[in-house]
């Protein structure tokens, strides 16, 4: 059952068909494999990339889809219906393509967007560590001033954790202290895959996306020289929280596809299972509880389009991108939930795959900000907004 969608151009209908298609075929029968023993979808981000689905927001003059955020985020869904690891994976090379784009200069985008953008390249975005994850102000990876090279440079020294595409990524968007100014020493560079130093740890034992290995970033006195930082030295911290803007836009995009995906399972078993004579769609118990389930993706889909409706008319939207994240993640809880109790006993099996998609579910109220951090962000913006 897809999601009934109002496009804002023809190009953008036939955008999400093609979506769909190559969900259908080349995703979909890829997905219990890989979510089942673990690894990196490689052949799912190369087709991705080739068909241009990695670069949407960004300007066709570098490359990019030039796609609204309301379309991109669409797509984002699609993906997410079939696929959640990857279609995280889509959102997390969005965000590490970001500070370039808006804070780089023009001789670093024509250098960098190109192969960001191309479907060659696949980012990885480094901003947590083991001490610092909503506290973003308080990290301690450093970049110290390369004095044997005449200053021009730095070495980075420390460590990343729960990166996506650690040890796949060609390059890493990457927030380090250049000044021990708190808040306002966080600097940002982009370092190649091939930095001497640069290591990784083993991938985490996750509960669930499976598809989307997440690992430790190591940095062991790894040179960056200095066209690869972007924005000035202590702008670090402006320049990540406007990118997660973003990037909690595309993690409610995707939690909105995956309890679609949840929907649609026990939608359909409910009208195929029979207990006393007839589909247990029939009872009201239940069909009261897939039309709140139903509900509850309508409104997830809602808050996500009205947050990229005020991104793309130029107007602020950090507090509806917080509500979006918010809303949605934790619909997308509460929707795969109910998918497995309307499956019973067949739900808490591997034979569906409701149990997988509420595994799945339950990172996205912790990544891109807690959902504390979310209600935090909301509430700050709007008391400042009535002050």
């Amino acid at each position: 059952m897809a999601a009934t969608r109002l496009m804002p151009t023809e190009e953008s209908r036939h955008l999400i068909d093609m979506t769909r298609e190559v969900c259908r075929k080349e995703l979909a029968p890829r997905v219990d494999a890989f979510e089942r023993e673990g690894g990196f979808p490689e052949h799912a981000f190369r087709t991705l990339g080739e068909l241009g689905l990695l670069s949407l927001p960004y300007p066709e003059e570098y490359g990019g889809g030039g796609q609204t955020y309301e379309v991109y985020l669409q797509v984002v869904e699609e993906i997410a219906t079939v696929w959640m690891a990857v279609a995280v994976g889509v959102s997390v090379h969005s965000l590490t393509c970001y500070p370039v784009a808006e804070y780089g200069t023009d001789a670093q985008r024509e250098a960098l967007l190109p192969d960001m953008l191309s479907g060659s390249w696949l980012g990885g975005y480094c901003l947590s560590e083991a001490d610092s994850g909503s506290d973003v102000g308080s990290m301690s990876l450093r970049a110290d001033r390369d004095h044997d090279h005449d200053g021009d440079g730095y070495r980075l020294h420390g460590a990343k954790m729960w990166i996506s595409h650690a040890s796949h990524a060609n390059f890493y968007t990457t927030f380090a202290r250049t000044s021990d100014d708190g808040s306002h020493g966080l600097s940002c560079f982009i370092v190649p895959a091939d930095a001497p130093g640069l290591s990784f740890g083993k991938p985490e034992d996750k509960m669930g996306l499976h598809g989307d290995p997440v690992a430790q970033v190591i940095f062991d006195d790894t040179p960056v020289s200095a066209d690869r930082r972007i924005g000035a030295e202590g702008q670090g911290m402006p320049i990540a929280l406007h990118a997660l803007d973003n990037g909690r836009l595309g993690i409610a995009a995707a939690a909105t596809g995956l309890a679609q995906a949840a929907l649609n399972v026990a939608t359909k078993y409910a009208k195929e299972r029979k207990q006393f004579g007839r589909a247990i769609a029939d009872f009201q118990g239940l069909a009261f509880l897939l039309a709140d389930m139903e509900a509850a993706v309508t409104s997830a889909r809602a808050t996500y389009l009205y947050a990229a409706r005020l991104k793309d008319a130029g107007r602020p939207y950090t507090k509806e991108a917080s509500v979006a994240k918010l809303v949605a993640t934790d619909a997308a809880m509460r929707v795969t939930t109910d998918a497995v109790q309307v499956l019973g006993g067949y739900g808490y099996t591997r034979d569906f795959p409701v149990e997988r998609y509420m595994r799945e579910a339950k990172v996205t109220q912790i990544f891109e900000g807690t959902n504390q951090i979310q209600r935090l962000v909301i509430s700050r913006q709007l008391l400042r907004e009535r002050g």
